[in-house]
């Protein structure tokens, strides 16, 4: 079921070519067929033009070889460089180059005025498997098209980003188009990968990856739509959970009425917002639909703890880094119900994040951004790589913000966010992002999927509404987002 939104990564992609050859598909056939599909993405696109197309010796410049003799067989005017030893060239490179040169397709010597009589670029030089630094001559080739307007179709990947994790190697090429196979790559929607990839078409060429088990997807409704909350007409407000805010401080009310009636927007059946009595006239008068529940010592949020109808927790927003923010988040997650964990109870247990770790004891959710994620954690890596060893760390599903966003879970599981806009990145998105969560996980959704889902409703909120976007505009369009979902 999974894998329309599986990503491949590296080690992967490797298995499932492999496969298809070992079943009898040739590898000279394979690039054959990716030929033919960047030429059809070239061809939607562009006019016949000068063409100027750069091979590196492994089997991404192979495809390069076979874009290039498509092309010249259509009488666009093409320049072939390649960079390295011919003899270098793996063997089904070899052939392509063959069939290049016996369709009358010649090698030319790269120099940089080339790039002033040519309208079109194919990067054919780097594949998804980068893992060095790209050095001299290429690095400065790069750097010299990367400086022009002219439109670059990469094959596969952007030369000069790593696959898995999105990284720029030294120097990447900026695509308008890339064209990749079977399976996107991670590094196609990590940053910074995901901005140097420009439009990416995914092309079948009859790889065929039944056999790879991914841990890696592309966060799309296909992969949690089967657990998205079912509405039934015997369903009343109880049936259908019952959320509890930690409500923030006097001054920071905002992140805690944003995230409950996100909560509620997002159907929980009840939200109620936990409040000290100082804040009890700030959240009772603005929010008409949300509940508030005073009180004034840590121990009184017991009796409300123990109300079997609260089905979800969400501690954080607006409460301040402090020791009673750390406190309160530990007696808080003694009560073992789900929780998610957000904004000031994050950074309150900076340098010190054992005790929290130690009392997740349910299904949890952390949604810290980078610069929480470095209080708390302190490992390196790629953004998956950190998010699930963080992960397996805290036993809670972690949500790394961000405009691509990943979603990890203590078996490995990642999910990559893509369609946050850059307008998400204002204040109190976050505590949006926060509530629709704990809205989803009140309701029974599994914490991975209610992750995953919050993480997709938010940015498609957000793209509805456009430039101009604030946080408080966000709770009114996710009943848009919603009929979406359960119309489509």
């Amino acid at each position: 079921m999974l894998q329309s939104a599986a990503l491949l990564i590296n080690q992967e992609a490797r298995a499932a070519d492999q496969t298809t050859i070992d079943n009898g598909t040739s590898g000279e056939t394979l690039m054959e067929n990716a030929g033919k599909a960047v030429l059809a993405v070239i061809s939607d696109h562009f006019k016949p033009c000068p063409v100027l197309v750069l091979c590196g010796t492994g089997n991404n410049g192979g495809d390069g070889y076979v874009v290039a003799r498509m092309l010249k067989e259509q009488n666009w005017p093409v320049t072939l460089c390649q960079f390295g030893e011919i003899d270098e060239n793996k063997p089904d490179a070899a052939v392509a180059r063959s069939k290049w040169q016996k369709a009358g397709g010649k090698n030319t010597t790269y120099f940089s005025e080339l790039l002033s009589s040519h309208k079109l670029v194919i990067d054919a030089i780097f594949g998804t498997g980068l893992d060095r630094e790209v050095q001299a001559p290429v690095r400065d080739i790069i750097t010299d098209i990367n400086k022009t307007p002219i439109p670059v179709v990469s094959i596969d990947i952007p030369s000069g980003i790593n696959g898995d994790s999105g990284a720029i190697m030294g120097v990447a090429m900026e695509a308008m188009h890339t064209v990749t196979f079977t399976h996107p790559k991670p590094g196609h929607f990590l940053l910074p990968g995901k901005i140097n990839t420009g439009q990416l078409h995914l092309q079948d060429i009859g790889i065929s990856s039944k056999n790879i088990t991914p841990k890696h997807f592309l966060n799309v409704p296909y992969l949690w739509k089967d657990q998205m909350p079912r509405i039934s007409a015997d369903c009343h407000k109880y049936t259908r959970g019952h959320a509890l805010v930690i409500g923030g401080a006097l001054s920071s009310t905002g992140a805690s009425k944003l995230a409950a009636i996100s909560a509620l927007r997002v159907g929980s059946g009840l939200v109620s917002i936990a409040c000290t009595n100082d804040t009890l006239p700030i959240y009772a008068a603005s929010l008409l639909a949300v509940m508030t529940k005073a009180y004034s010592k840590i121990n009184q949020l017991d009796q409300l703890m123990d109300d079997k109808h609260v089905t979800a927790i969400l501690i954080g927003p607006g409460g301040g880094v402090s020791d009673n923010t750390r406190e309160q988040t530990l007696h808080l997650l003694s009560h073992k119900k789900p929780s998610v964990i957000d904004a000031d109870a994050i950074s309150a247990f900076k340098d010190n994040p054992a005790p929290l770790f130690s009392a997740i004891k349910a299904p949890t959710v952390i949604t810290p951004h980078e610069g929480e994620f470095s209080r708390l954690f302190w490992v390196k890596g790629a953004k998956p790589e950190r998010a699930v060893a963080a992960a397996k760390e805290s036993n809670a599903i972690i949500v790394l913000k961000g405009n691509d966003t990943v979603i990890a879970s203590p078996d490995g599981r990642v999910a990559i966010n893509h369609n946050a806009p850059v307008w998400l990145a204002t204040a109190g998105a976050g505590d949006v992002l926060a509530g629709l969560i704990t809205g989803l996980m009140a309701q029974g959704v599994p914490a991975f999927e209610a992750a995953c889902m919050g993480a997709w409703i938010h940015g498609e909120a957000a793209s509805i509404f456009g430039p101009g976007l604030i946080a408080d505009d966000l709770p009114a369009i996710i009943p848009q987002v919603l009929r979406k979902l359960y119309y489509a």
